[in-house]
């Protein structure tokens, strides 16, 4: 792999071997999408998404999940196909992405995602299933309390700002008598090796992304993201990942008239910046040898 940055599709297609693996990773609102569905339509594919938020079929507008347009445009999978009151995981995730490569098409996994990338390219520990017992004390819990359980070398490694990433490692010390760290230091084989695939990361600096952000969260209430959260309203459970997705406890706000649009999207514009400002630092630290897509104009 390279780290040279590259700027167009023919320069993410040039000599890509017949069915190797495309990976685009990116923050939110970066284009990633769009280079997936250009590079499936020049080479074919399945597009496979790597959005922990994309899996759930209550959101489709406030995710940013394709349109039913483009998943008619190219094969996709693994989008929206899980209910919201599901448990879902990297390690879920990464058994259907065993299933899509043994249909031997070329798959094209894009995402925001970093730990599904990580467990994809580096191997993922096989960790017990959480007793639901235990996630319920985790539900009440607060993040501190949380952290305060937690074993000193996995709290080293953990987005202590990631309430879920928390949670999780918690739920996992406390199920097994063991770290997350030390879980994670005991992994299998890598499923696609960063040497066998095309590894892209988007380059998207803070002044270039910010602007964007604010437009495609404007764009999604136009196209209908507070006509979702509606639907989901008398359902909302802050404690299910799905319905912490970025906007969700915004826009629920707002439809129990704690908060005025305005100031509902103001909050998760902010949200949605502070989360794309974690995911830039998840890829500088964990894909330094990933190629950096810088579209043009990013330049």
């Amino acid at each position: 792999m390279a780290n040279a940055p590259i700027h167009s599709v023919d320069e993410v297609l040039d000599g890509l071997p017949a069915n190797m693996p495309v990976l685009i990773a990116g923050p939110t609102a970066s284009g990633k999408s769009a280079l997936a569905l250009e590079a499936a339509a020049r080479c074919g594919g399945i597009i496979v998404n790597a959005d922990a938020s994309q899996v759930y079929d209550c959101w489709r507008v406030l995710t940013a999940r394709p349109s039913e347009e483009e998943e008619a445009s190219a094969p996709h999978a693994l989008y929206g196909h899980i209910s919201a009151t599901e448990t879902y995981s990297a390690g879920h995730w990464l058994r259907e992405v065993r299933n899509l490569l043994a249909q031997d098409q070329r798959l094209i996994i894009v995402g925001g995602t970093g730990l599904y990338f990580s467990a994809l390219t580096r191997g993922l520990a096989d960790i017990p299933a959480t007793p639901p017992e235990i996630r319920t004390r985790a539900d009440g819990m607060s993040a501190d309390d949380l952290l305060k359980d937690i074993d000193v070398q996995t709290r080293h490694r953990l987005d202590t700002a990631n309430r879920m990433r928390v949670q999780r490692a918690w739920e996992v010390q406390t199920a097994t008598g063991r770290g997350l760290a030390a879980w994670q230091d005991d992994t299998g084989p890598a499923l696609i090796p960063e040497d066998t695939a095309r590894c892209i990361v988007f380059d998207a600096p803070k002044d270039w992304l910010t602007p964007r952000i604010a437009q495609r969260f404007d764009m999604m209430l136009d196209a209908g993201a507070l006509e979702e959260a509606r639907t989901v309203l008398p359902h909302f459970d802050p404690s299910l990942p799905a319905h912490r997705a970025i906007g969700a406890p915004e826009l629920i706000a707002h439809l129990r008239g704690e908060k005025t649009l305005d100031e509902a999207r103001g909050a998760a514009v902010v949200a949605t910046r502070q989360f794309a400002k974690r995911q830039r630092t998840w890829f500088r630290s964990k894909m330094k040898t990933w190629w950096q897509f810088r579209p043009a104009e990013n330049r």
